[in-house]
């Protein structure tokens, strides 16, 4: 882990509810992707599989905005904390989720 990233460890710590909302994104998003690999090793259709890994590419794009957008809220809430380095980390990590 760089060190411009260890500004962000524990940012779900400060945000219990955001935390919780993203262990069920990504939980879901394992079901999802159990479906998957279970429908291509049935043979299903190529359009359920297809929708299946849409699911699961949705459920795992939001758990990564929430986890930013939780550690933009952070920036928000301690200003004396955020910096250039850290504006442009996290919009590094916004953009690469795009």
């Amino acid at each position: 882990m760089t060190e411009k990233t260890a500004e962000f460890d524990g940012a779900l710590d400060h945000d219990p509810a955001a935390k919780k909302k993203v262990v069920n994104r990504l939980r879901r998003a394992q079901g999802q992707l159990a479906a998957v690999i279970d429908a291509v090793e049935t043979d299903a259709h190529c359009r359920d599989i297809v929708q299946q890994l849409s699911a699961v590419s949705k459920a795992l794009d939001r758990a990564g905005f929430l986890i930013i957008s939780t550690a933009l809220k952070e920036c928000l809430t301690d200003p004396e904390g955020s910096g250039e380095e850290r504006t442009e980390e996290l919009e590094k990590l916004f953009l690469s989720l795009a």
